[in-house]
């Protein structure tokens, strides 16, 4: 019973921020999923095989997604009030594999947690 009576994280988190984390957490698991492919398929192929097709589509792909992840990360910090330390960071995240995935998690938490980033 006593986890009935607990408000859930998310409940106190206004509306615009809560539209906000959930486009940036989309977008944060999208650009890593993509830097990722880049990385560790793309680019293997285009240099250890000889395969530049795979890297050709990816490539810009991940970076057309990168700006929509900026814009996403960027709306978020304005409606959460990070701090410019923390809003370059989250922004940063998106270019070294798998730190999106973390950066996601630490900022989701925090978010809902009403916590300064």
């Amino acid at each position: 019973m006593a986890a009935e009576s607990t408000a859930s994280p998310a409940a106190t988190v206004p509306p615009k921020v809560q539209g906000a984390l959930t486009r940036y957490r989309v977008m944060a698991y999208v650009v890593g999923v993509m830097l990722l492919l880049l990385v560790f398929v793309a680019v293997p192929l285009r240099y250890a095989a000889g395969v530049p097709e795979v890297s050709a589509v990816v490539s810009p792909v991940h970076g057309f997604l990168y700006i929509v992840y900026l814009v996403a990360a960027f709306d978020l910090a304005l409606k959460a009030r990070f701090t410019a330390k923390g809003t370059v960071l989250v922004l940063l995240a998106g270019v070294i594999p798998f730190l999106s995935f973390w950066a996601e998690r630490r900022v989701s938490v925090r978010v809902r947690a009403g916590q300064p980033l």
